[in-house]
Order: structure tokens, then sequence, then C-alpha cells
């Protein structure tokens, strides 16, 4: 079930995890969660949308998260995102609350980062399913091996693109990436971002790490753009 609903680009490049016993395991695991009656998160419909909003050839940088949201309509298969309407997470809010530092744009009224993924940024977490209201109840079932996988396909890219890795566990990943800038800060959550997490300029120095590799910086604007009183940094437009 799952590899039919990985859509078509990846599957090439994700042929050896999809085939691998591992994935069969997980699949099993993972369609029996979601016909158990019990809630699972994101939508089936939305498991792949950080893969279908960005195609291969249009990574140009990656967020990577944890697992996804738990509480009931926040998870909507991108990392740190959250669909149209919803209240904002903990972590989002001082996302937004950098990212109005960092870019001098207001931050936005919706949580729906569609758009970054739309441009270039794939939004992907580690884990990509989560058992309603319980926080890393799918770990270690499989989906680590399958994104391990994608991390690695999406290393070997020849475009230039650079890997944020926010907090401990997306760091964990460093040593799978190899060809490409890494960036680093703490967790956005509240329990880490003042260690360092806010004035790490995540979205400038994404910028300056494609343009020194030769690539199209990403235009980071959301609700329309709109200046927070800060000057707003050509750069990120």
């Amino acid at each position: 079930m799952l590899a039919e609903l990985l859509p078509a680009p990846w599957k090439p490049l994700l042929a050896a995890a999809l085939a691998a016993p591992s994935f069969a395991e997980l699949d099993r695991f993972v369609s029996g969660e979601y016909a158990s009656g019990t809630p699972v998160h994101p939508p089936l419909a939305d498991l792949f949308a950080a893969f279908r909003l960005t195609p291969p050839e249009a990574v140009r940088a990656v967020i990577l998260g944890q697992d996804p949201y738990h509480e009931p309509s926040q998870a909507h298969g991108l990392a740190f995102s959250v669909p149209a309407g919803i209240p904002l997470p903990p972590s989002l809010r001082n996302i937004f609350r950098e990212y109005a530092a960092d870019t001098g744009f207001a931050p936005p009224r919706s949580g729906d980062l569609s758009c970054w993924a739309r441009r270039g940024v794939l939004l992907l977490n580690t884990v990509l399913t989560v058992r309603e209201g319980a926080a890393a109840s799918h770990r270690d079932r499989g989906w680590e091996r399958f994104t391990d996988a994608a991390i690695s396909a999406i290393d070997a890219m020849p475009q230039p693109l650079v890997f944020l890795l926010w907090g401990n566990a997306a760091q964990a990943k460093r040593p799978l990436i190899r060809r490409h800038p890494v960036l680093a800060a703490p967790h956005p959550s509240p329990l880490s971002a003042h260690r360092g997490f806010f004035g790490s300029a995540p979205f400038r120095r994404i910028n300056e790490a494609l343009a020194a590799a030769g690539g199209t910086p990403i235009d980071w604007r959301l609700d329309g753009g709109e200046a927070s009183g800060n000057a707003v940094r050509p750069e990120l437009l």
C-alpha cells in the first residue's frame, strides 16, 4: 500500500528502500494502524505530501523534523507545518518568531508551509506517521530506514541544495550527508529554542549557502510577504 502512495518521481531513487524487508514490515504495521480505528496522523492521502509537493529535481533545501504533530487536524505531511486555520503549535510559533527577525517579514497568520515546499523546500520528518495523542508512537517501526534512504538519495543529487538540521534527532542524521552543506541549530521547541535557535538566522544562512554553491536562493515570503517593521532582506525575496 505505502509504495503505491509514494509519488512516481521518487520511486526510482528509493527503489532499494521500497524493496527492503523492513519496508514490508513497516507497510504491514502502518496499514494495520490506519485500519485499526484509532486515529493516525497525517491523513493517509497526505502521507507523502512532502514528496508530492517537492519532486527530486526541485529540491533546494531540506528541513528535517522528527515525527508528525499528534493532535487532531495538525499534521498534513509536511514537517513543522499545519493546515490553514489550525492554531500554531509552539515550535511553529518559535519558527515564525525567528522568521520575522531573520527575514524582516511579519509572522504569518497561517501555519501552512506548502508554498515553501512548492519552492523547493523539502519539509521531511524522519518518522512519517503517529498515533493521535501519542508522540513518537510510530518511532522505530521502520520509517527511519526509509527516510535515511531518502536523505542519502537527496545528498547524491547534483543540484545545489542545503540541509537544515534542527535539534539532536535531526543532527544525528549528519553522517548521511557528505556532498552538500549542512546547517544546524537547536530545535525550535519551547524547551530548546532559547539555547541557540533564536538568532540562528536559518533562512538567510540557507540562501547564503545556496548562493555560494551556485544555486538559486529561496523566496521565503509567506502570507503575501508583508513587512514586519524590520528591514526586509532582498536576498530572501
